[in-house]
């Protein structure tokens, strides 16, 4: 069993290493917070050790519950449907003033589960960073593949700013930039960016692929057909996740889409003016957002940021090690006040 003695003054948990929590780990590394000690756990044999070789990690845990146990902070890395059995197996385990994210893509369910799961003397306080690639695990990790992405940050409703802050601080330290959403919005809006993209993605590259013609096709595939299935590519457990989770909303993106393409063509087949009117504007209204994305209004807090991230992370990790300290010592204090008080009664205690 672990001495208290020997507690760094901050421990950061991260549940889940494939390529978000991997990347979490080496970018939070790469900050060099001192005093702080990163540990990690997954379920899949052997990704913790090698995580910890590759530098994300400063030591692997045995299970979920030893990862968490003592921690400030704990990241759940995992996909959307496994997160709540995360959050029944650590909850046991989360100390008082503990401070719980998630990387999940989708998050009006995972808010719900916190709610359910988790104790009321911890803080919840959703995450997901709209950032990736293809490849997927621990060996696809990059210290870097946060820088500028943006990260939406979606506090529980009793989420406590002191939380809030901790989780700021986590996402400018990874070179992200945070961005508060509500879950109802953050779903809907993912529905149509991100999860109907992927798919498109699989539907496309399954079309093509199951043509009998697929031999000669591939041939001629270039950067095109490339670049439209890379995200067929992806962890197919994370895809089934998101698709589960937020079901109805990419259903109801799926049906414009469908739509859409029953527009174009339309438009494909007899209306060729309006076809090049359509085209022209599509190509104009992309390069206007590639040039000058339309800004999305921050809360007055986005603004103000009188520390930096990382003595804004060091002053949270600091002020739970302070906390763990008073509590250890009124108990203590307690203790030996208990003692005095049996002291006493044994002297008062008349002699026979």
């Amino acid at each position: 069993m672990e001495q208290a003695e020997s507690r760094p003054p901050g421990r950061i948990a991260i549940i889940g290493l494939g390529l978000i929590g991997g990347s979490l780990g080496l970018a939070i590394k790469a900050a060099r917070l001192e005093n702080l000690e990163v540990v990690g756990y997954d379920r899949e044999w052997g990704v913790g050790p090698k995580a910890q070789r590759l530098g994300a990690i400063d030591r692997a845990a045995r299970d979920a519950r030893s990862a968490a146990r003592d921690a400030a902070l704990v990241i759940i890395a995992t996909p959307v449907l496994a997160i709540r059995q995360v959050m029944e197996e650590v909850a046991p385990v989360l100390r008082e003033g503990c401070v719980v994210t998630d990387t999940g893509s989708t998050k009006a369910e995972v808010l719900r589960w916190s709610g359910e799961v988790l104790p009321q003397h911890v803080d919840f306080v959703g995450g997901h960073p709209m950032a990736g690639k293809e490849q997927s695990g621990i060996q696809a990790a990059d210290a870097r593949l946060f820088a500028d992405a943006p990260y939406c940050v979606v506090p529980h409703v009793n989420a406590s700013e002191r939380a809030i802050n901790a989780v700021l601080s986590l996402v400018r330290i990874v070179g992200a930039r945070p961005v508060f959403i509500d879950a109802e919005e953050h779903d809907s809006y993912v529905a149509a960016v991100s999860h109907l993209p992927l798919v498109l993605s699989v539907a496309l590259f399954s079309l093509a692929h199951n043509s009998q013609a697929w031999p000669d096709m591939a041939e001629l595939t270039s950067s095109g057909f490339r670049d439209l299935t890379r995200l067929a590519s992806g962890d197919p457990n994370m895809s089934h996740d998101i698709c589960i989770t937020n079901r109805e909303r990419i259903l109801h993106w799926l049906d414009r889409m469908i739509s859409e393409l029953a527009r174009y063509r339309e438009l494909i087949q007899d209306k060729d003016e309006e076809l090049f009117k359509a085209l022209a504007r599509t190509q104009l209204d992309r390069d206007t957002f590639l040039a000058k994305p339309p800004a999305r209004r921050q809360p007055p807090a986005e603004e103000a940021d009188i520390l930096s991230s990382g003595e804004r992370m060091a002053s949270f990790l600091v002020g739970e090690q302070w906390v763990r300290r008073v509590r250890d010592m009124s108990r203590t204090l307690e203790g030996r006040g208990k003692e005095r008080e049996r002291e006493g009664r044994r002297r008062r205690r008349p002699q026979r």
